[in-house]
């Protein structure tokens, strides 16, 4: 059973409305690999909040089962690095055909992986204290 605190910020912390997909989409920042596109916008007035995550997992990734597992999955790796993103970040990640296949190859932890680069490489400067030291490690 999850704690209450955990299932509200859960929620919260989610990007659900058509508006601010199209927010992010038009004056975000977007970096991209094989199997993920990652766009990254910083909001305005909301330092003290949590980045909020938003996914598209198109039908050309699979049936309802596979999108469904996509999805967790990326809920679950987002989760294990948000502390990299500032508060006040919003987050798209466009999950392309072929990532449920890179899941069963390599594992969720490899996609994760990748979703750690490429939210890296679309923050830059912006990489909150945890997540620079990697960043600048990487760039070196």
């Amino acid at each position: 059973m999850t704690a209450p605190d955990d299932a509200g910020r859960g929620r919260r912390a989610r990007i659900s409305r058509s508006r601010d997909f199209d927010a992010v989409y038009r004056r975000g920042r977007s970096t991209a690999g094989r199997h993920l596109v990652v766009y990254l916008f910083p909001r305005e007035g909301e330092s003290g909040a949590d980045p909020r995550l938003g996914l598209s997992v198109s039908r050309k990734v699979g049936g309802a089962v596979e999108r469904n597992r996509v999805k967790r999955v990326l809920r679950e790796q987002f989760a294990a690095i948000q502390g990299m993103v500032p508060g006040d970040t919003d987050v798209v990640v466009i999950a392309r055909p072929g990532v449920t296949e890179y899941i069963d190859e390599r594992g969720s932890a490899a996609l994760g992986e990748r979703l750690r680069e490429l939210l890296e490489r679309g923050l830059g400067e912006r990489a909150v204290a945890d997540g620079a030291a990697t960043a600048d490690g990487a760039a070196a």
